[in-house]
């Protein structure tokens, strides 16, 4: 009976040289749902996506995608499980010298053997999409950042892939390019029948948009659940992760002497 579940991260353990990055990783990601991974800087949510994408290996445990165990397949069944991947990169990452079209047309020149009327056509349909079938002949200097962000996302839908992921895709945005592209993650998601996986720091937009989130600190899931779940929650780190709070379990201050120590009030000759 086939899983419910497109991506099984089992028991992780990853660490970077000596500096351990994740501990005992647990996650289930549900086909067809869009799931944030959240959490501070630092604490391992884009090794995930490296992980799932094996980029990367874990120093023990396993990460399954669609069945397949990722972390033991040999090179040429790694690339096929990649081309049913997307990735959206964090501020798209467009090739600069290609133009619009090109960028999209990119994946499906590399990974297929599609007479290139009928790659214009996919080009041209991805594109449509996003809302920029009339910017196709533009270079990515002459468009902006939200605009780039919606190549990419073309891009990364090109191939038809069964996951799409997301690394911080909201960065540096304005507020109307930022609801332009979260509104096209859930549409795009629901209408290709995708999963969605995004790392992202903002949480109102995130909250409003997925349906399943995983909070992450010091390399474990610490909190997981609906977005409603996640703003009851009263765990101080989601708490204060949730409701930008300046101190709490993340401290305000830099470990130190007390302050009067470290000026010198009471000490003697102080």
């Amino acid at each position: 009976m086939p899983t419910e579940h497109l991506v099984e991260i089992n028991n992780v353990n990853f660490a970077y040289d000596n500096r351990l990055v994740l501990k005992g990783m647990n996650m289930l990601i549900t086909k067809g749902q869009v799931v944030s991974i959240m959490g501070g800087s630092g604490c391992g949510k884009t090794t995930l996506l490296r992980l799932i994408g094996g980029q990367l290996q874990p120093a023990t445990g396993s990460v399954r995608v669609a069945g397949e165990t990722i972390n033991e397949l040999g090179h040429d069944d790694l690339y096929r499980m990649r081309r049913r991947m997307g990735m959206l990169f964090q501020f798209g990452a467009l090739f600069t010298d290609l133009s619009v079209f090109d960028n999209v047309a990119f994946p499906l020149r590399e990974h297929t053997d599609l007479p290139e009327m009928l790659i214009r056509d996919l080009v041209l349909m991805k594109l449509h999409a996003v809302g920029l079938r009339g910017a196709r002949q533009l270079m990515p200097s002459a468009i902006s950042g939200g605009m780039s962000r919606r190549v990419a996302l073309a891009r990364a839908i090109a191939l038809d892939p069964m996951l799409i992921m997301y690394d911080e895709p909201f960065a540096g945005l304005d507020p109307i390019a930022l609801g332009v592209i979260a509104n096209l993650i859930r549409r795009l998601n629901d209408a290709l029948g995708v999963t969605s996986i995004i790392v992202t720091h903002d949480v109102q937009e995130t909250l409003a948009l997925v349906d399943y989130i995983y909070f992450v600190s010091e390399g474990a899931v610490v909190a997981q659940g609906t977005p409603d779940e996640i703003r009851a929650s009263t765990l101080p780190f989601v708490h204060q992760f949730i409701h930008a709070e300046m101190d709490g379990p993340v401290p305000f201050h830099y470990s130190g002497k007390p302050y009067a120590q470290d000026i010198g009030l009471g000490e003697p000759g102080g």
